[in-house]
Protein backbone atom coordinates (compact mmCIF):
# COMPACT_ATOMS: atom_id res chain seq x y z
CA UNK A 1 0.00 0.00 0.00
CA UNK A 2 1.13 3.57 -0.72
CA UNK A 3 0.65 6.35 1.82
CA UNK A 4 -1.46 9.32 0.59
CA UNK A 5 -0.87 12.78 2.01
CA UNK A 6 -4.38 12.89 3.50
CA UNK A 7 -7.12 10.37 4.27
CA UNK A 8 -10.72 11.37 4.83
CA UNK A 9 -11.88 9.77 8.13
CA UNK A 10 -15.23 9.05 6.46
CA UNK A 11 -13.47 6.65 4.09
CA UNK A 12 -11.79 4.89 6.99
CA UNK A 13 -15.14 4.55 8.78
CA UNK A 14 -16.65 3.03 5.65
CA UNK A 15 -13.78 0.53 5.46
CA UNK A 16 -13.95 -0.44 9.14
CA UNK A 17 -17.72 -0.94 9.06
CA UNK A 18 -17.57 -3.16 5.98
CA UNK A 19 -14.66 -5.08 7.54
CA UNK A 20 -16.74 -5.71 10.67
CA UNK A 21 -19.89 -6.72 8.80
CA UNK A 22 -18.26 -8.35 5.74
CA UNK A 23 -21.47 -7.32 4.01
CA UNK A 24 -21.98 -4.02 2.16
CA UNK A 25 -25.76 -3.86 2.69
CA UNK A 26 -25.53 -4.37 6.47
CA UNK A 27 -22.65 -1.89 6.68
CA UNK A 28 -24.67 0.72 4.76
CA UNK A 29 -27.57 0.29 7.20
CA UNK A 30 -25.22 0.85 10.15
CA UNK A 31 -23.84 4.02 8.60
CA UNK A 32 -27.23 5.36 7.41
CA UNK A 33 -25.99 5.77 3.84
CA UNK A 34 -26.95 4.28 0.50
CA UNK A 35 -25.08 1.09 -0.43
CA UNK A 36 -23.92 2.73 -3.66
CA UNK A 37 -22.38 5.63 -1.72
CA UNK A 38 -20.66 3.21 0.67
CA UNK A 39 -19.20 1.18 -2.19
CA UNK A 40 -17.99 4.39 -3.80
CA UNK A 41 -16.21 5.45 -0.59
CA UNK A 42 -14.49 2.07 -0.21
CA UNK A 43 -13.30 2.12 -3.82
CA UNK A 44 -12.02 5.67 -3.38
CA UNK A 45 -10.01 4.56 -0.32
CA UNK A 46 -8.60 1.63 -2.30
CA UNK A 47 -7.54 4.00 -5.09
CA UNK A 48 -5.89 6.39 -2.67
CA UNK A 49 -4.00 3.55 -0.97
CA UNK A 50 -3.20 1.84 -4.25
CA UNK A 51 -4.39 -1.54 -2.97
CA UNK A 52 -7.48 -3.74 -2.87
CA UNK A 53 -8.85 -4.07 0.67
CA UNK A 54 -11.64 -6.57 0.00
CA UNK A 55 -12.24 -9.60 -2.14
CA UNK A 56 -15.81 -9.28 -3.43
CA UNK A 57 -17.92 -12.03 -4.91
CA UNK A 58 -21.65 -12.54 -5.38
CA UNK A 59 -21.70 -14.65 -2.19
CA UNK A 60 -19.28 -13.08 0.24
CA UNK A 61 -16.92 -10.26 1.10
CA UNK A 62 -13.55 -10.98 2.71
CA UNK A 63 -10.54 -8.88 3.68
CA UNK A 64 -7.37 -9.03 1.63
CA UNK A 65 -4.00 -9.24 3.38
CA UNK A 66 -3.64 -5.45 2.95
CA UNK A 67 -7.10 -4.99 4.43
CA UNK A 68 -6.17 -7.09 7.45
CA UNK A 69 -3.03 -5.00 8.01
CA UNK A 70 -4.92 -1.70 7.68
CA UNK A 71 -7.81 -2.56 10.00
CA UNK A 72 -6.19 -2.00 13.44
CA UNK A 73 -4.62 1.28 12.32
CA UNK A 74 -7.92 2.52 10.86
CA UNK A 75 -9.67 1.71 14.13
CA UNK A 76 -7.00 3.60 16.07
CA UNK A 77 -7.39 6.68 13.84
CA UNK A 78 -11.17 6.66 14.26
CA UNK A 79 -10.89 6.30 18.02
CA UNK A 80 -8.48 9.23 18.12
CA UNK A 81 -10.96 11.25 16.07
CA UNK A 82 -13.76 10.38 18.53
CA UNK A 83 -11.58 11.51 21.43
CA UNK A 84 -10.80 14.77 19.61
CA UNK A 85 -14.47 15.39 18.80
CA UNK A 86 -15.44 14.87 22.41
CA UNK A 87 -12.73 17.22 23.66
CA UNK A 88 -13.43 19.93 21.08
CA UNK A 89 -17.18 19.89 21.38
CA UNK A 90 -17.68 19.40 25.09
CA UNK A 91 -17.79 23.12 25.91
CA UNK A 92 -20.34 24.43 23.39
CA UNK A 93 -23.64 23.46 21.76
CA UNK A 94 -24.08 22.55 18.09
CA UNK A 95 -25.82 25.54 16.46
CA UNK A 96 -28.38 24.36 13.91
CA UNK A 97 -30.20 26.78 11.61
CA UNK A 98 -33.82 25.74 10.92
CA UNK A 99 -34.37 28.58 8.39
CA UNK A 100 -37.71 29.77 9.83
CA UNK A 101 -39.89 28.79 12.80
CA UNK A 102 -42.54 26.21 11.93
CA UNK A 103 -40.81 24.55 8.97
CA UNK A 104 -41.34 20.82 9.47
CA UNK A 105 -38.33 19.22 7.77
CA UNK A 106 -35.45 20.78 9.76
CA UNK A 107 -37.49 20.79 12.97
CA UNK A 108 -38.13 17.02 12.82
CA UNK A 109 -34.49 16.27 12.05
CA UNK A 110 -33.33 18.39 14.99
CA UNK A 111 -35.78 16.73 17.38
CA UNK A 112 -34.55 13.24 16.36
CA UNK A 113 -30.93 14.37 16.64
CA UNK A 114 -31.54 15.48 20.21
CA UNK A 115 -32.70 11.94 20.98
CA UNK A 116 -29.69 10.34 19.27
CA UNK A 117 -27.13 12.74 20.77
CA UNK A 118 -28.78 13.21 24.15
CA UNK A 119 -25.45 13.87 25.85
CA UNK A 120 -24.91 17.02 23.79
CA UNK A 121 -26.71 20.33 23.39
CA UNK A 122 -28.16 21.18 19.97
CA UNK A 123 -29.49 24.75 19.74
CA UNK A 124 -31.87 26.06 17.07
CA UNK A 125 -31.17 29.24 15.11
CA UNK A 126 -33.23 30.96 12.37
CA UNK A 127 -31.30 32.51 9.48
CA UNK A 128 -34.23 32.57 6.94
CA UNK A 129 -32.31 31.14 3.96
CA UNK A 130 -29.35 28.94 3.10
CA UNK A 131 -27.40 31.69 1.34
CA UNK A 132 -27.69 33.83 4.44
CA UNK A 133 -26.70 30.91 6.63
CA UNK A 134 -23.75 29.91 4.42
CA UNK A 135 -21.69 32.95 5.40
CA UNK A 136 -22.32 32.18 9.07
CA UNK A 137 -21.32 28.54 8.53
CA UNK A 138 -18.08 29.48 6.82
CA UNK A 139 -17.29 32.02 9.53
CA UNK A 140 -17.81 29.40 12.26
CA UNK A 141 -20.71 31.29 13.86
CA UNK A 142 -23.16 28.53 12.86
CA UNK A 143 -22.61 24.78 12.55
CA UNK A 144 -25.35 23.40 10.29
CA UNK A 145 -28.27 24.53 8.17
CA UNK A 146 -30.83 23.18 5.70
CA UNK A 147 -31.67 24.19 2.16
CA UNK A 148 -31.07 23.94 -1.56
CA UNK A 149 -27.35 23.24 -1.87
CA UNK A 150 -27.32 23.50 -5.69
CA UNK A 151 -28.62 27.06 -5.39
CA UNK A 152 -25.53 28.30 -3.55
CA UNK A 153 -22.79 30.14 -5.39
CA UNK A 154 -19.83 27.83 -6.21
CA UNK A 155 -17.52 29.84 -3.93
CA UNK A 156 -19.83 29.06 -1.00
CA UNK A 157 -20.31 25.39 -1.90
CA UNK A 158 -16.55 24.87 -2.07
CA UNK A 159 -16.24 25.38 1.69
CA UNK A 160 -19.26 23.30 2.67
CA UNK A 161 -20.46 19.70 2.70
CA UNK A 162 -24.00 18.45 2.37
CA UNK A 163 -26.22 15.42 2.85
CA UNK A 164 -29.49 15.11 0.88
CA UNK A 165 -32.48 15.05 3.23
CA UNK A 166 -35.71 15.57 1.33
CA UNK A 167 -37.42 16.39 -1.94
CA UNK A 168 -40.10 18.58 -0.36
CA UNK A 169 -43.29 19.14 -2.41
CA UNK A 170 -43.96 22.79 -3.12
CA UNK A 171 -47.17 24.70 -2.53
CA UNK A 172 -48.78 28.09 -2.98
CA UNK A 173 -50.14 30.40 -0.29
CA UNK A 174 -53.22 32.33 -1.43
CA UNK A 175 -55.54 34.95 0.06
CA UNK A 176 -58.63 33.03 1.17
CA UNK A 177 -60.79 34.87 -1.41
CA UNK A 178 -58.41 34.18 -4.33
CA UNK A 179 -59.94 32.55 -7.42
CA UNK A 180 -57.82 29.39 -6.82
CA UNK A 181 -58.41 29.12 -3.08
CA UNK A 182 -61.38 26.75 -3.48
CA UNK A 183 -59.23 24.12 -5.23
CA UNK A 184 -57.79 21.34 -2.99
CA UNK A 185 -54.68 21.32 -5.22
CA UNK A 186 -53.51 23.89 -7.75
CA UNK A 187 -52.27 22.66 -11.15
CA UNK A 188 -49.30 24.73 -12.29
CA UNK A 189 -51.15 25.61 -15.48
CA UNK A 190 -53.75 27.44 -13.37
CA UNK A 191 -51.06 29.90 -12.26
CA UNK A 192 -50.52 31.13 -15.84
CA UNK A 193 -51.06 34.88 -15.87
CA UNK A 194 -50.43 35.20 -12.11
CA UNK A 195 -47.58 37.09 -10.50
CA UNK A 196 -46.12 34.96 -7.69
CA UNK A 197 -43.86 36.10 -4.87
CA UNK A 198 -40.75 33.95 -4.30
CA UNK A 199 -38.43 36.11 -2.25
CA UNK A 200 -37.00 38.22 -5.08
CA UNK A 201 -34.64 40.80 -3.66
CA UNK A 202 -34.09 39.00 -0.36
CA UNK A 203 -30.29 38.64 -0.08
CA UNK A 204 -30.65 35.68 2.28
CA UNK A 205 -32.74 33.50 -0.08
CA UNK A 206 -31.57 33.85 -3.72
CA UNK A 207 -31.41 30.03 -3.98
CA UNK A 208 -35.19 29.94 -3.48
CA UNK A 209 -35.86 32.71 -6.01
CA UNK A 210 -33.70 30.88 -8.57
CA UNK A 211 -35.69 27.67 -8.00
CA UNK A 212 -38.93 29.59 -8.60
CA UNK A 213 -37.55 31.25 -11.72
CA UNK A 214 -36.71 27.86 -13.21
CA UNK A 215 -40.14 26.48 -12.27
CA UNK A 216 -42.03 29.44 -13.77
CA UNK A 217 -40.05 29.53 -17.01
CA UNK A 218 -42.24 28.73 -20.02
CA UNK A 219 -45.41 28.45 -17.93
CA UNK A 220 -46.62 32.05 -18.16
CA UNK A 221 -46.04 32.69 -14.44
CA UNK A 222 -44.41 35.98 -13.54
CA UNK A 223 -41.97 36.39 -10.67
CA UNK A 224 -43.10 39.18 -8.35
CA UNK A 225 -40.80 42.16 -7.95
CA UNK A 226 -38.98 42.59 -4.64
CA UNK A 227 -41.22 43.49 -1.73
CA UNK A 228 -40.14 45.06 1.58
CA UNK A 229 -38.36 42.42 3.65
CA UNK A 230 -40.91 41.29 6.22
CA UNK A 231 -39.67 39.94 9.55
CA UNK A 232 -42.21 37.88 11.49
CA UNK A 233 -45.57 36.37 10.53
CA UNK A 234 -47.55 39.56 11.20
CA UNK A 235 -45.41 41.68 8.91
CA UNK A 236 -45.30 38.99 6.24
CA UNK A 237 -49.09 38.69 6.27
CA UNK A 238 -49.50 42.50 6.11
CA UNK A 239 -47.23 42.84 3.08
CA UNK A 240 -48.85 39.91 1.26
CA UNK A 241 -52.33 41.25 1.98
CA UNK A 242 -51.34 44.54 0.38
CA UNK A 243 -49.78 43.03 -2.75
CA UNK A 244 -52.25 40.09 -2.92
CA UNK A 245 -49.62 38.04 -4.76
CA UNK A 246 -49.71 34.27 -4.30
CA UNK A 247 -46.60 33.11 -2.44
CA UNK A 248 -44.49 30.11 -3.46
CA UNK A 249 -43.63 27.89 -0.49
CA UNK A 250 -43.54 24.23 0.61
CA UNK A 251 -46.33 21.95 1.82
CA UNK A 252 -45.23 22.16 5.46
CA UNK A 253 -45.34 25.95 5.61
CA UNK A 254 -47.12 26.98 8.84
CA UNK A 255 -50.71 28.30 8.48
CA UNK A 256 -51.41 32.04 8.40
CA UNK A 257 -54.69 33.80 9.20
CA UNK A 258 -56.86 34.78 6.19
CA UNK A 259 -54.64 32.74 3.84
CA UNK A 260 -54.81 29.18 2.53
CA UNK A 261 -52.07 26.78 1.46
CA UNK A 262 -52.58 24.55 -1.58
CA UNK A 263 -50.16 21.88 -2.92
CA UNK A 264 -48.96 22.36 -6.49
CA UNK A 265 -49.52 19.52 -8.97
CA UNK A 266 -49.22 18.56 -12.67
CA UNK A 267 -46.25 18.31 -12.23
CA UNK A 268 -45.40 18.21 -8.52
CA UNK A 269 -42.53 20.70 -8.09
CA UNK A 270 -39.98 19.60 -5.49
CA UNK A 271 -37.69 21.69 -3.32
CA UNK A 272 -34.40 19.77 -2.80
CA UNK A 273 -33.37 20.04 0.86
CA UNK A 274 -29.91 19.14 2.16
CA UNK A 275 -28.30 19.23 5.57
CA UNK A 276 -25.29 21.54 5.13
CA UNK A 277 -22.23 22.05 7.32
CA UNK A 278 -18.74 23.52 7.10
CA UNK A 279 -15.97 21.31 5.74
CA UNK A 280 -13.76 20.08 8.54
CA UNK A 281 -16.32 20.82 11.26
CA UNK A 282 -15.44 18.98 14.48
CA UNK A 283 -18.31 18.48 16.91
CA UNK A 284 -19.49 15.26 18.58
CA UNK A 285 -23.19 16.02 17.88
CA UNK A 286 -22.75 16.40 14.11
CA UNK A 287 -22.84 12.64 13.55
CA UNK A 288 -26.11 12.48 15.49
CA UNK A 289 -27.58 15.21 13.30
CA UNK A 290 -26.53 13.38 10.13
CA UNK A 291 -27.91 10.07 11.42
CA UNK A 292 -31.17 11.78 12.35
CA UNK A 293 -31.53 13.24 8.84
CA UNK A 294 -30.98 9.80 7.29
CA UNK A 295 -33.33 8.02 9.70
CA UNK A 296 -36.25 10.43 9.41
CA UNK A 297 -35.80 10.64 5.65
CA UNK A 298 -35.87 6.84 5.31
CA UNK A 299 -38.91 6.48 7.56
CA UNK A 300 -40.89 9.12 5.66
CA UNK A 301 -39.66 8.32 2.14
CA UNK A 302 -38.38 11.88 1.82
CA UNK A 303 -35.89 11.07 -0.94
CA UNK A 304 -38.37 9.30 -3.18
CA UNK A 305 -39.25 11.34 -6.27
CA UNK A 306 -42.86 10.94 -7.43
CA UNK A 307 -43.46 9.90 -11.03
CA UNK A 308 -44.72 13.39 -11.86
CA UNK A 309 -42.09 15.18 -9.77
CA UNK A 310 -40.12 18.17 -11.10
CA UNK A 311 -36.67 19.35 -10.07
CA UNK A 312 -34.01 21.28 -12.03
CA UNK A 313 -31.36 19.19 -13.75
CA UNK A 314 -28.55 20.77 -11.71
CA UNK A 315 -30.28 19.80 -8.48
CA UNK A 316 -30.61 16.19 -9.65
CA UNK A 317 -26.84 16.01 -10.13
CA UNK A 318 -26.00 17.69 -6.82
CA UNK A 319 -28.46 15.60 -4.79
CA UNK A 320 -27.07 12.40 -6.30
CA UNK A 321 -23.45 13.15 -5.43
CA UNK A 322 -23.05 14.58 -1.92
Amino acid sequence: MSAPAHLDPRLLRAFVTVAEELHFTRAAVRLYVAQQALSRDVRRLERELGSDLFVRSTRQVTLTADGERLLPYARAVLQAQEDLLAAAGRSRPLLVDLNSPGLETPRRVLHRARELASGHELMARYESGLTGAAGELLAGRLDASFGRFAGLAPVLRSGLEHQPVRYEPMAIVLPEDHRLAALPEVPLAELAGETVYAGAGNPRTPEWTDLARQLFRGRGIALASPAPLAVGDEEFQRIMARTRHPVLTVVDFPPLPSMVLRPLVDPVPLSPVSLVWRKGLIHPALEGLRRAAALVGAEEGWLRIPVDGWIPADDSVVMASP
